[in-house]
């Protein structure tokens, strides 16, 4: 968990618009095509996307269930659901809201299947977040859960306690950076029983801007200019991180990892 404050990050227009392209990349679209293959959506289920974001895994799933099934899109964030329901436009059985995951509106047993990807990390009350989960998922029903646990990053640096100054600021947008780590029994005490943990990498060891390291970089660049003053990072450190980092990437010496974790269980 993190310490102090939690600075999270504004999902308006820009920023949406921003995370619509990260998740166009190719390392991301492979992720949800993984996610996918984990939950097996069927003709004629009911899913809900907890934490839609833009829209693309909710589409994906639109299709898969096809007409006879209901798609449910679920964000806090007015752009993403905006930005979900244009995406879903053609799509009758699928519907774009806004909403919590702590206190999701919908009957128990709702829903055959349910996903969350990137988005129980920002949440504060997991145990309340996970039981609505479990609530709203029919007896049998499948849920795949992806969070990352960001002390697994490796990101080449010429300077490592800037880095680390870097990303102890960045971890501030979250609630629990860390969350990847608890989620098993998170979920068991939630009352889903987990059947597959695996890991979902995100790997760059060479430069491409079109990327998730491409777009991770932009990110944390962005986010600590505005909000590093609070945790002692003056913007000539930024910076000096930023400017390094294009030096690694001109001299051929860019590397980023960081790991994933999809959780596929059952109620």
């Amino acid at each position: 968990m993190t310490t102090g404050a939690t600075t999270q990050i504004v999902f308006d227009d820009a920023t949406a618009k921003a995370v619509e392209a990260a998740y166009l990349t190719p390392d991301v679209v492979a992720q949800r095509a993984r996610v996918l293959e984990l939950l097996e959506p069927k003709c004629g289920e009911h899913v809900i996307d907890i934490g839609a974001g833009p829209g693309l895994l909710a589409l994906d799933l639109a299709r898969l269930v096809g007409p006879d099934g209901r798609l449910v899109a679920l964000d806090a964030a007015p752009a993403m659901v905006a930005m979900a329901k244009a995406r879903l436009h053609d799509f009758p059985q699928a519907t774009s809201m806004q909403g919590d995951a702590v206190h999701l509106e919908f009957p128990d047993a709702s829903f055959d299947g349910a996903v969350s990807t990137q988005v129980y990390e920002y949440v504060a009350d997991m145990p309340r977040a996970l039981a609505e989960l479990c609530r709203v998922l029919k007896p049998g029903g499948r849920t795949v859960v992806l969070d990352t646990d960001w002390r697994s990053i490796v990101w080449h640096s010429s300077d490592n306690q800037r880095m680390e100054r870097m990303l102890r600021c960045w971890d501030a947008h979250l609630n629990d950076p860390h969350l990847a780590a608890k989620l098993g029994p998170l979920l068991t005490r939630a009352g889903l029983t987990v059947r597959r943990v695996e890991v979902v990498p995100m790997l760059s060891p060479t430069w491409q801007p079109v990327s998730y390291a491409g777009a991770i970089t932009r990110f944390i660049h962005d986010y600590v200019r505005n909000n590093g003053g609070r945790h002692g990072i003056d913007p000539d450190e930024i910076d000096g991180w930023f400017e390094d980092q294009q030096a690694l990437i001109a001299r051929g010496e860019f590397f980023f990892s960081v790991n994933r974790y999809a959780f596929f269980a059952t109620r």
